[in-house]
């Protein structure tokens, strides 16, 4: 089964690729990989909340922001060599703007990595960081980063 048929019968659609809020592209391929851009959690062009996850935000929800991401990081790897070229997933790098004394950093990329599980399967599998920082871009709870092997 191809990859785009996954994402169909998982009913699952690709959203736009996110613009950049900076001097970067969303996608580069080079080799036989493609490296995202940390992607945030839009949702049809707009930041989908801000906040600190273990404070504004719950874990739950910053869950749910990093697969958000990660569906961000499919579009743009989809829209650079096309989602069925990907061969396997990486490396995921995951940050989480996390309130003073939240360390369940992992449980909130895991919305990441389970994404890509779902979709690749044992392709999905993947090696990763998941730091907690005091910042993001705009404000966002979440950003995440992929590195895709394309054939």
């Amino acid at each position: 089964m191809s990859w785009s048929a996954k994402l169909s019968e998982l009913g699952i659609q690709l959203p736009t690729v996110a613009a950049p809020v900076a001097a970067y592209v969303p996608a580069v391929k080079s080799g036989s990989h493609v490296y995202v851009s940390g992607q945030l959690p839009f949702i049809e062009g707009a930041l989908a909340a801000t906040g600190k996850v273990g404070g504004e935000i719950s874990p739950e929800e910053g869950k749910a922001h990093a697969r958000t991401c990660a569906l961000n990081a499919l579009a743009a790897v989809h829209s650079l060599v096309g989602i069925d070229a990907v061969v396997r997933v990486v490396k995921v790098g995951g940050f989480v703007a996390a309130a003073e004394g939240f360390t369940a950093i992992p449980a909130v990329i895991n919305g990441a990595s389970e994404l890509f599980g779902e979709v690749f399967e044992d392709a999905g599998r993947h090696a990763r960081a998941a730091v907690g920082v005091a910042e993001l871009p705009l404000g966002a709870p979440v950003e995440v980063e992929v590195i895709f092997e394309v054939g």
